[in-house]
């Protein structure tokens, strides 16, 4: 899939240069809501994903949530399946659980991200995601 034909609804944003270093291959991200719960559009080119991290939180905060909007994407969290993610899929990741998210090997990839709002809202960026582990992934 090439961007021309991505499907995207939201703005893709400017290049997440700041993060570089948590991410293998090209992010993007749109602010579209600020506030308490701010709201940002996600995009990631084929191929591109996440380290794994950690959002932290107390007392039901730090929560991040992911909407699908556009292309093939992937969310792990540590020890667990993969699970595909389409236009429409929605995660929660509950705090304090290590994870990852990014786009299919042949799909460019968009979400909509936020973290519930609170006390003790942190992030911890971790070791990437291996082309080998990456590779394992299931193959359409």
């Amino acid at each position: 899939m090439s961007y021309n034909n991505f499907g995207q609804i939201f703005e893709t944003g400017e290049k997440l240069d700041e993060l570089a270093d948590y991410f293998v291959g090209q992010s993007y991200r749109a602010p579209l809501v600020d506030g308490i719960v701010p709201v940002a559009n996600i995009t990631f080119e084929q191929g591109c994903r996440n380290n794994w991290h950690i959002h932290h939180g107390e007392n039901g905060a730090g929560d991040q949530v992911l909407l699908c909007t556009a292309g093939s994407g992937w969310y792990q969290a540590e020890g667990e399946e993969p699970i595909s993610l389409e236009p429409g899929s929605t995660i929660r990741i509950p705090a304090g659980l290590k994870h990852w998210h990014g786009a299919k090997a042949d799909s460019w990839f968009s979400h909509l991200a936020f973290l519930t709002p609170g006390e003790g809202v942190s992030n911890e960026w971790l070791e990437p995601v291996t082309d080998e582990e990456y590779s394992k992934l299931p193959k359409p």
